[in-house]
């Protein structure tokens, strides 16, 4: 190998052009760099943890050992009837585990693709988290979730947070 004299061995420069820098530099709108997009999973993590984030604010004591999932799809039972699917569940606690509660993205996103304009995928989740929060703390959801009282169609009940498929 050559002894360069300390200098950094010279770099090819081909065509009079220098060093290249990143396609997208961090900035405003990338503050990461690239990509400056998310996929649809990382679009539904962040809603489903901006959610949690709220509620745990609000609840800091109530919600402090309540682990939060997200899954595909639920795991159904036998006795599972294929009128309806679950957009989340709520897991009691065990003698061996944490109480938790997981949000199923592709039945909320089912929901809120068939809801087409008056359904919102973000305020569905919420539903879906308020009503398994309020189930866990023994509280109605208007208390768990201030926001739930307004007239909306994310006004849901515990009925509503199941997904229907017509057979027909």
């Amino acid at each position: 190998m050559r002894d360069y004299g300390g200098s950094p061995p010279r770099t090819r420069d081909r065509r009079g052009r220098s060093r290249r820098t990143p396609w997208i530099l961090p900035g405003p709108h990338s503050p990461d760099g690239v990509p400056a997009t998310r996929s649809r999973r990382e679009r539904f993590d962040a809603i489903v943890l901006g959610v949690v984030a709220d509620l745990e604010s609000r609840w800091p004591h109530e919600l402090a050992d309540v682990e939060f999932g997200i899954e595909e799809v639920p795991w159904v039972d036998d006795d599972w009837r294929p009128d309806q699917v679950p957009l989340a569940t709520l897991v009691h606690r065990s003698a061996r585990r944490r109480p938790r509660i997981v949000v199923y993205r592709l039945p909320i996103r089912v929901r809120a693709a068939r809801a087409g304009d008056t359904l919102d995928e973000a305020d569905l989740v919420r539903a879906a988290v308020v009503v398994q929060v309020a189930e866990l703390l023994g509280r109605p959801p208007e208390e768990v979730d201030p926001r739930r009282s307004r007239p909306a169609p994310s006004d849901l009940t515990l009925s509503d947070l199941t997904l229907s498929y017509s057979t027909g």
